[in-house]
């Protein structure tokens, strides 16, 4: 690229709303095209809460008409392999996300395509609404996933639904999307942030030193040989009783009281 990209924090809302930071995409076009400045603002808007101490539960979420459509074509057209390949566009920012330590995950209301798929499935798990429709119709426009969409989708619903939806470039809509597992739950629109954000509360009441090693534990597993992943899962297990949350949490269940975590 010719020149530095711009970084557009205005097109990100970051709110704290008690132990949950919801990151909504803001972008002047309601279908939230992911420039570089744009994905980099989503990114580092997710760091900051990701650092906040009193933040246990991160929500990214997009618009009513999309989460976000694909990617902004209108930057990506001029670029030639070498300037793709020399200014890292795509793993420059994109690839941080899996860096995120805390539980973080979508909330998708309408199209969720190609480069907003992707992010979508760079989260943790993805909730959606009943209008949502997801997809990577890259093929359709000249190009193939570059931004994890050909290694993330098969691992989410096989190789078999994820090479037939990359080849046709088809939408797959939300209940299709929850039974092949690409999605955990499915809302209707009247109830939808309500239920997204029981859902962030409930995970943002728990011990977030223990969420974070629950977390680290199931990424693993996409990672490895089963064996290394059950290796991998004893030694996280075990390392859970060097925290004050384990003993808080087993004395708390014989004591048939809530647990008071510290989130240490």
């Amino acid at each position: 690229m010719n020149k530095k990209y711009e970084l557009k924090m205005d097109w990100v809302k970051s709110e704290k709303i008690d132990k949950v930071g919801v990151v909504t995409l803001n972008h002047q076009n309601s279908l939230n095209p992911l420039s570089s400045g744009f994905v980099e603002a989503i990114y580092k808007s997710c760091k900051a809460f990701d650092e906040d101490k009193e933040i246990n539960c991160i929500v990214l979420m997009g618009s009513s008409k999309a989460f976000a459509a694909g990617a902004d074509l209108k930057e990506m057209l001029p670029l030639s392999y070498a300037e793709m390949s020399e200014s890292r566009y795509i793993e420059k920012n994109w690839s941080y996300f899996s860096y995120i330590q805390k539980p973080m995950f979508a909330a998708v209301r309408g199209f969720a395509l190609g480069g907003g798929c992707e992010l979508a499935m760079a989260c943790d798990f993805i909730i959606a609404s009943e209008n949502a429709k997801f997809g990577q119709p890259e093929i359709n426009v000249g190009a193939i996933p570059g931004a994890g969409g050909s290694q993330r989708m098969p691992r989410f619903i096989g190789k078999s639904k994820a090479m037939y939806a990359i080849l046709t470039g088809d939408m797959i809509d939300a209940n299709e999307a929850e039974k092949c597992g690409l999605v955990a739950k499915v809302f209707s629109n009247d109830v939808f942030d309500d239920e997204v954000m029981k859902i962030a509360n409930n995970i943002a009441s728990k011990s977030s030193a223990l969420a974070r090693l629950a977390k680290e534990s199931v990424n693993v597993s996409y990672e490895t040989t089963l064996y290394e992943g059950l290796r991998a899962e004893r030694s996280i297990f075990m390392a859970t009783f060097a925290l004050e949350d384990h003993k808080e949490g087993m004395e708390a269940f014989s004591e048939k009281r809530k647990p008071d975590w510290k989130n240490k």
